[in-house]
C-alpha cells in the first residue's frame, strides 16, 4: 500500500491512498458473497449464479459499493497509523482509480489536531487561599444536621410563620383567566424559601389552618415563560396543613444518633476535619484554575470547529443525564426555557471552546514532560469506576473497549500533569 500526504489548508490534511489489486479483489470477492442473493440471472436460481457471469449481466460496477466498504476503512486506518495522523473527525472520501485488475486509488480529507505552540509553563505565578476554618463554621455545619434531623410537627393553633412548611392548593389567574401550569393540589411550601415568585410565600404569612387567601403577585421580567414574564397575576390558595420543624437537642445524645461517636465534642472535631478537608480541595481546585486559565490565555491555538462541536455534543449528553435523573427530558427543558436546540448549543459553545484548549495543551505539556501513567494507577482508576457503578470489578473490565481503556488512561496522564504544573508553580499564600 502506497500513500502520500499532502496539507491542503489549516489543520486538514489528504492522504492519497494506493491499494494493490489482490487486496481490491478479497475486497470484490467479500462483496459478491454479501451480495449474491439479490442477483437473478437467467438459467440460474437466484443467488446461485457464478461470479463471472453476475458481473457480465450487470456489470463489475455493481460490486463495487460493498467492495469499497471493505477496503477503504482497513487502508484508510492503516495510513493514520502509519504517518502518524491524529483525525479528529470522520475522511472525505473520494475514489479515483478503481476496476477489477487495477490497484484502488482514493483519497481521504480529514481534518487533523491542531499544532500546540507551548509558552512559559514552569514557574506560573498563582495564589493559593490560606485554608481557616473556624467555629462559627463548624456550628454552622452542625445546624445543618440538625436541621436534617428536625421533627415534621402538625400545627393548629397559630397562624402561619416563617419557617413553616403548609400543604396548599392553588390556581392561578392572569386577567381572570386559568393560565397553563398555574394549578396544584396537595403542594408542598416551605414558607421562606424563595420557592415561588417573589412576594408569593410573604402573602401567606398570618394565614390560619383552612384559609383561602388571595395572593397577588407579578411575575419576573426574566421569567422563564415568555408568556408570563412581567404579567401580574392573582393566585387563590387553600392552606390545608401547616408543620414547623422540630429541632432535636444538640448533646452527646444527638452525636451518637448521627454519627459513630460518642460525645457531642468527638463529632464536633470530625466536622471541623471534614471542613478542612474540603477547604482544601476546594483551594486546590482554585489553583489549577488558575494555572489552566494562564495556560489557555497565553496558548493560541487556531482550533477546528469539529472539535468543538464534538465536546458541544459531550456537554448536551452529560446535561441531559442530570435532567433525566430529575425526572425531566430535555426536550422537556427546552420548551419551559423557551428555547431552541440551536440557542442551547451556543450556550456551551464557549465552554466547550475551553475544554478543547485545555484538553490540548495539557496533551502537549504532558508529550514534552514525558508523563506516564503505571498500569498500576490504570487498574487503580478501573476498580474505583467499578465501584462507583455498584458493579463487579471483572465484569466492569469486560464491558470495557480498548478506546475505553485509552480514555481512562488520557484523563489519568491529564490529571498527572495538571500536578506537575502546580507543583512547578511559584504559590504565593493569600488570606481567606
Amino acid at each position: 500500500m502506497n500513500v502520500k500526504v499532502e496539507n491542503i489548508e489549516k489543520n486538514v490534511v489528504q492522504l492519497e491512498i494506493e491499494v494493490d489489486a489482490a487486496k481490491f479483489e478479497q475486497g470484490m470477492q467479500k462483496s459478491f458473497q454479501k451480495n449474491a442473493g439479490r442477483f437473478n440471472v437467467p438459467g440460474f436460481r437466484r443467488g446461485k449464479a457464478p461470479r463471472k457471469l453476475v458481473e457480465r449481466y450487470y456489470g463489475e460496477q455493481v460490486l463495487y459499493d460493498d467492495a469499497v466498504n471493505f477496503v477503504c476503512p482497513e487502508a484508510y486506518d492503516e495510513a493514520i497509523e502509519q504517518n502518524n495522523i491524529q483525525a479528529v473527525d470522520k475522511p472525505e472520501i473520494d475514489i479515483k482509480q478503481i476496476g477489477k485488475g487495477q490497484n484502488l486509488v482514493f483519497t481521504a480529507k480529514v481534518t487533523v489536531k491542531p499544532e500546540v505552540e507551548l509558552g512559559e509553563y514552569k514557574g506560573m505565578e498563582v495564589s493559593r487561599k490560606e485554608v481557616h476554618v473556624t467555629e462559627e463554621d463548624v456550628e454552622k455545619e452542625l445546624q445543618k444536621v440538625v436541621e436534617k434531623n428536625a421533627r415534621m410537627v402538625s400545627v393548629e393553633d397559630r397562624d402561619v410563620q416563617k419557617g413553616d412548611i403548609l400543604t396548599i392548593d392553588f390556581e392561578g389567574f392572569i386577567d381572570g383567566v386559568p393560565f397553563d401550569g398555574g394549578k396544584a393540589e396537595g403542594y408542598s411550601l416551605e414558607i421562606g424559601s424563595g420557592q415561588f415568585i417573589p412576594g408569593f410565600e410573604d402573602q401567606l404569612v398570618g394565614a390560619k389552618l383552612g384559609d383561602e387567601v388571595e395572593v397577588n403577585v407579578s411575575f419576573p421580567e426574566d421569567y422563564h415563560a415568555a408568556e408570563l414574564a412581567g404579567k401580574p397575576a392573582l393566585f387563590k390558595v387553600k392552606v390545608k396543613e401547616i408543620k414547623m420543624k422540630e429541632l432535636p437537642a444538640v448533646d452527646d445524645e444527638f452525636a451518637k444518633d448521627v454519627s459513630e461517636f460518642d460525645t457531642l465534642e468527638a463529632y464536633k472535631e470530625d466536622l471541623r476535619k471534614k471542613l478542612v478537608e474540603k477547604e482544601e480541595k476546594k483551594a486546590t481546585s482554585e489553583l489549577e484554575d488558575q494555572i489552566i486559565n494562564k495556560l489557555v490565555e497565553n496558548t493560541p491555538i487556531d482550533l477546528p470547529q469539529v472539535m468543538i462541536e464534538k465536546r458541544i455534543d459531550s456537554l448536551i449528553a452529560d446535561f441531559e443525564m442530570r435532567l433525566y435523573y430529575q425526572g425531566l427530558s430535555l426536550q422537556k427543558y427546552l420548551e419551559m426555557m423557551n428555547l431552541d436546540m440551536n440557542t442551547l448549543r451556543s450556550q456551551f459553545s464557549k465552554r466547550a471552546e475551553k475544554d478543547v484548549r485545555t484538553q490540548l495543551i495539557l496533551e502537549k505539556i504532558g508529550k514534552v514532560e514525558g508523563i506516564q501513567v503505571p498500569e498500576e494507577d490504570i487498574a487503580a482508576e478501573i476498580k474505583k469506576l467499578a465501584e462507583s457503578y455498584q458493579q463487579n470489578e471483572e465484569e466492569f473490565k469486560k464491558h470495557l473497549a480498548e478506546e475505553d481503556i485509552e480514555y481512562i488512561k488520557e484523563n489519568l496522564v491529564v490529571r498527572k500533569t495538571v500536578d506537575f504544573l502546580v507543583a512547578n508553580a511559584k504559590i504565593s499564600i493569600t488570606a481567606p
